[in-house]
């Protein structure tokens, strides 16, 4: 009984270390840090979906008349979960874009229950709404109660408006709470890099 409470104890210690390790190693411990502890969010544009903007067709809630990730895109999504593990985090608070590309991405991650946050949809066609649901996404993102860190799953242009940055497909931005109109970046990140 002793020994497997220390072989345990060995196993956990040399897991911990490793995640540490994990996280200097890239050169972000601290934005990795600040997101396991609630102190940062992290923003992530969909997976690839190849091509611009949305088709003229586009319905809302039928994904046959949009953008869709292809396999490649699947990949990178699901390329997520081992990702945040290694940085220590293994269940996440998802919130997501509308849209079935991000819906997809964030399910694909399988971090947690996805929820729909509208602010995140894209204003790609609509750039006169970027200023209001960028205010609404702060406003949204600032009211969430302590708990599990928060991933965020958007649009390019979504993210640009909001931290300056011109995110690749499956890249995403870790940016310091409490979120305002000109937030902090702690780090850009995506799995494989």
């Amino acid at each position: 009984m002793i020994r497997k409470l220390v072989l345990g104890l060995t196993l956990g210690v040399i897991t911990f270390a490793f995640s540490l390790n994990a996280s200097a190693n890239d050169g972000n411990a601290e934005a990795w840090q600040a997101l396991q502890e609630g102190r940062a969010i992290l923003i992530l544009r969909h997976a690839l979906a190849p091509g611009t903007g949305d088709p003229a067709n586009f319905k809302l809630n039928d994904c046959s008349t949009q953008r869709n990730l292809n396999e490649a895109g699947r990949e990178q999504a699901r390329s997520w979960k081992p990702f945040l593990a290694r940085h220590a985090i293994e269940e996440a608070r998802v919130f997501t874009s509308q849209w079935c590309r991000c819906r997809d991405t964030a399910s694909e991650m399988n971090v947690g229950e996805v929820a729909d946050m509208p602010s995140l949809n894209s204003f790609f066609r609509n750039r006169g709404d970027g200023p209001a649901q960028t205010r609404e996404t702060i406003e949204g993102v600032n009211g969430l109660e302590p708990g599990l860190p928060v991933v965020l799953v958007s649009h390019q242009v979504n993210i640009t408006a909001l931290a300056g940055i011109f995110p690749a497909s499956n890249e995403g931005v870790i940016l310091a709470l409490p979120l305002s109109e000109d937030p902090t970046v702690l780090a850009r990140v995506a799995p494989g890099r």
